[in-house]
């Protein structure tokens, strides 16, 4: 049993290496090219994958912090959710306070409904015209409009 333990371990550490290397973006990689890490990993059966993982891939730092004390000691780099975060906070603010705003100005409101009656009438119009002109009667054909 103690012998099979010794092809096993450093294959499934190669395998696991391997892998690892193949899933790395390419940007992830230091020192050397992907390609260059594969053939280290598949070539060097113990010592690819030892130095693949201890120097070949750039590894991320906890979500905490730098270093785990920092953790501990409250003093977080990060903010955890969107309410820790002061600008989000702000961005919260000032809609608010833009939405208050847009209530107390009726008068926009009456504009934009003019506007858009405006548009509507421009649009039945348009319609109209077109109408016209696919069924052969042009605006000369029809009675002038009464004045009043």
């Amino acid at each position: 049993m103690l012998r099979a333990l010794i092809y096993i371990l450093p294959l499934a550490l190669t395998i696991y290496a391997f892998i690892d290397c193949l899933n790395t973006p390419e940007d992830e990689a230091k020192h050397l090219p992907k390609v260059a890490w594969v053939f280290i990993i598949l070539l060097f059966w113990i010592v690819g994958p030892i130095v693949w993982l201890v120097a070949g891939k750039t590894r991320a730092t906890s979500a905490g912090g730098g270093r785990p004390s920092e953790w501990h000691r409250g003093s977080r780099s990060r903010w955890v959710a969107p309410d820790d975060n002061p600008d989000f906070l702000r961005s919260l603010k000032d809609e608010n306070k833009k939405d208050e705003s847009e209530k107390d100005e009726p008068a926009l409101k009456d504009k934009d409904e003019s506007a858009l009656k405006d548009w509507e009438a421009d649009l039945r119009r348009r319609e109209e015209e077109i109408r016209r002109r696919e069924s052969g009667t042009g605006p000369e054909d029809q009675a002038p409009p009464a004045t009043s």
